[in-house]
């Protein structure tokens, strides 16, 4: 059988203290609520359960990256990013989030009146880490050549 429940002791303010003193206390400090010991036992077991749950997940789980790249190590790639920048060098690592590293990297360079068109021109940039967030396309280098634009209209004259 357990003992009733257990009283909140009150602090004592001495006699003489004045009156304001007491409600400034008790406007500073709110009362605090208090869960019972079964409880608060309850609530720990859950939460150490829990724990222990999410790190066997975690272990278990472990980050793989939506492509293999693995095979395209020491290769040459094209790689496209959001903005439409486009480069191509020798992958020489890479990582779960698709961060890149990529050496002699060669960026090819846009026609300033139309985004759309990329033109002859290039920039060396040589060893160039890719973050992973803004790669839209990786492909190989080995067999890609450009081909004229299908959808577009031919204007006979």
């Amino acid at each position: 059988m357990s003992p009733g429940p257990r009283r909140r002791r009150r602090q004592m303010f001495p006699s003489n203290a004045p009156a304001l003193s007491r409600r400034r206390a008790s406007a500073v400090r709110p009362p605090r609520m208090r869960a019972g010991r079964g409880q608060r036992a309850r609530r720990g077991r859950l939460r150490t359960a829990a724990r222990r749950g999410k790190m066997a997940d975690k272990e278990k789980k472990k980050k793989e990256s939506i492509l293999d790249l693995s095979k395209y190590i020491d290769k040459t790639i094209r790689v496209k990013f959001q903005g439409g920048r486009e480069a191509s060098g020798i992958l020489k690592g890479f990582d779960p989030l698709l961060n890149l590293v990529l050496d002699g990297t060669i960026e090819y360079m846009r026609d300033p009146d139309d985004q759309y068109k990329l033109t002859e021109d290039t920039r060396q940039l040589g060893l160039v880490v890719c973050r992973g967030t803004s790669v839209v396309l990786i492909c190989p280098q080995d067999g890609m050549e450009a081909i004229p634009n299908p959808f577009i209209q031919q204007q006979d004259a």
